[in-house]
Parts: C-alpha cells; structure tokens; sequence
C-alpha cells in the first residue's frame, strides 16, 4: 500500500499563495496517477487537478489558470502552487492515488483576512 502525508497548508490572507505538497511512501511502483481534490466545510469533496507520472495535467474550470500541479517522481512527491487565493478556496485539501485508491489524511487551507 502507497502512504500519502500532504503538508504545507496553513492561513493565508485573499490574494496569496500557497504551496502544497504530497509525499509518497510505500508501494511506490504503483504511485502513478495523483491529484489532489478539496472538501470545503459542509460540502462535498470535489476534484481539483491530475497529473501522470509523466507529467501530463488536467484541471477542473475553477482552479484552472490559479493553481498548478506539479511532481517530483525522484522524490516520489506531487505539488499543488496555489495563487491568487480566495476565500471560498477555504477548505482540506486531500492528495489520491488514482491507480492505488489511497487518500492522504488532507491539509487545512484557510483564506482569510
């Protein structure tokens, strides 16, 4: 089984950034397809962004042209930059493993003045 541990969320004021970060360990091999996905207080969990491990990206239409997803396979991480932050971007924040079926335990990332 693949472990996933996100850090590098926190508060941060309308208009920053952030950058977060999701370590792999265990069944590498398999750590293939990752995104990362939020679950804003009271809602559901929704998809943000996918990256392969070859680089290859997908973004949902309300993160596009503000958040980047990003991979370091030497160091078995995937990244989410995170710009121009806005209050609704308030939520945890989650890394998946797409081909492994595993979730990160998640990170809070709250905006506000």
């Amino acid at each position: 089984q693949v472990q996933l541990v996100e850090s590098g969320g926190g508060l941060v004021q309308p208009g920053g950034s952030l950058r977060l970060s999701c370590a792999a360990s265990g069944d590498i091999e398999g750590f293939n397809d990752a995104g990362w996905y939020r679950q804003p207080p009271g809602e559901q969990r929704e998809w943000l962004a996918t990256i392969s491990r070859s680089g290859g990206t997908g973004y949902a239409d309300s993160v596009k042209g503000r958040f980047t997803i990003s991979r370091d396979n030497a160091k078995n991480t995937v990244y989410l930059q995170m710009n121009s932050l806005k209050p609704e971007d308030t939520a945890i924040y989650y890394c998946y493993s797409h081909s492994q079926g595993r979730w990160g335990q998640g990170t809070q990332v709250t905006v506000s003045s």
